[in-house]
């Protein structure tokens, strides 16, 4: 017998719960509303967030800061064109450093072409990378002879084995966390506007207030 009232106040209690959805609803600003969808649509047309802009700024700094370090290494050694063409020429896994310099321009290549020209958004690319430049900077350090050649044989490849997963760190924890929030906010305030326009078709003119002839004046 306690049925039908147990029901009808489950009923009751359900709608009363979607009431403030229905409220938020109506209390969104139209306008508000516009003006993200089209900021976010505006990011998308420049093709690339800011956060992934500072990623490709980071990678660029890598190769120019290895290359950087590497010039250094042949000046040190004796001057640039006698050591450039030791070091390339005659290449030496156990002495070079040319395949350090070599190592970050591939990864300059690789991290560019999947994030910036092609705007991956996944972690393989950076994952690739990482792993061949950590196993091949352990196998030369434990391998060759750097060590023995002053303080270049600790700083080239410790630097390299940093920067490569200071750029690890950055694109897992900042570049595609932020990019998926932003679409995710982006996706809500689609469907808010899309909601709002719903329940609010358009503004009200004043030519559709008005008053019929037997009411009061001013009224």
């Amino acid at each position: 017998m306690n049925r039908v009232p147990a029901d009808t106040e489950n009923a009751h209690s359900s709608s009363v719960e979607s009431c403030p959805s229905l409220r938020d609803v109506h209390s969104i600003n139209p306008t508000q509303l516009m003006a993200r969808i089209e900021s976010y649509e505006g990011r998308e047309k420049k093709g690339i967030s800011d956060v992934r802009r500072t990623f490709c700024l980071f990678v660029t700094f890598d190769l120019l800061f290895i290359t950087l370090l590497w010039i250094i290494e042949l000046n040190v050694k004796g001057g640039i064109e006698t050591t450039l063409e030791k070091e390339v020429l005659h290449y030496d896994y156990s002495s070079s450093y040319f395949d350090i310099f070599l190592l970050a321009v591939f990864r300059f290549k690789v991290l560019i072409l999947a994030y910036a020209m092609c705007r991956l958004r996944h972690w393989w690319a950076i994952a690739f990378t990482t792993a061949v430049t950590s196993a091949f900077l352990l196998a030369k350090v434990i391998i060759s002879q750097l060590f023995s050649q002053g303080a270049f044989g600790y700083v080239l490849p410790i630097i390299s084995f940093i920067l490569a997963w200071i750029e690890t760190w950055f694109l897992d924890f900042k570049v595609l966390p932020q990019e998926a929030e932003e679409e995710n906010r982006f996706l809500i305030a689609q469907d808010a506007s899309e909601r709002a326009a719903l329940l609010h078709p358009g503004v009200l003119s004043d030519g559709q207030f008005y008053s019929p002839p037997e009411s009061v004046a001013g009224s």
